[in-house]
């Protein structure tokens, strides 16, 4: 039985490249969520101006990947003791946060983020751990963008390195 979760941490991009490989997930899909669905769009998002965060709702196999797994991979490829911003990515669109489908889910996120922040972080872990709330796919064009454009320089230059840090420390979780 397929399980959703969804997480926010910078760019889109990045988390949905991630995610797409992983054994256990059958659909990554960049879109927002926090806000009403006529500004659901990239326009209105990057304004800075919505409630909208750029997020990755994730389908997986739970039998396959754990939920817990899953919020690990997430701190992993991003940054989470930056407030509302990752990199050069700056703005609450960009904010560090995952949304729980499930009260386990929610449990779960915050029992791993509680772990990390003392184990990795120093107790700096800025990640919001909220119940998902209304999710809107993004445009067509952002779905798998970084593997239909690895040369575009946000890709090759912020992407990639992530990208590869991650098939490195990650590689018996791939497809």
């Amino acid at each position: 039985m397929k399980e959703l979760a969804t997480f926010g941490g910078g760019c889109f991009w990045c988390i949905e490249a991630v995610f797409n490989r992983l054994q256990g997930v059958s659909s990554a899909v960049s879109g927002y969520t926090g806000d009403s669905e006529e500004t659901a769009n990239y326009k209105d998002v990057c304004t800075g101006l919505t409630k909208h965060v750029e997020v990755v709702q994730v389908s997986f196999d739970p039998s396959i990947i754990s939920y817990d797994d899953l919020v690990a991979i997430f701190y992993f490829i991003h940054d989470p003791t930056q407030l509302n911003q990752q990199g050069n990515d700056v703005g609450f669109q960009y904010r560090s946060v995952i949304y729980g489908h499930t009260e386990s889910q929610l449990e779960q996120a915050q029992a791993v983020t509680s772990k990390l922040n003392i184990e990795k972080y120093s107790g700096k872990i800025v990640t919001d751990i909220l119940p998902a709330v209304h999710f809107y796919p993004a445009e067509a064009y952002h779905q798998n963008y970084f593997m239909d454009n690895p040369n575009q320089p946000y890709c090759s230059v912020v992407i990639q390195p992530k990208f590869e840090k991650f098939l490195t420390e990650f590689s018996t979780s791939l497809k």
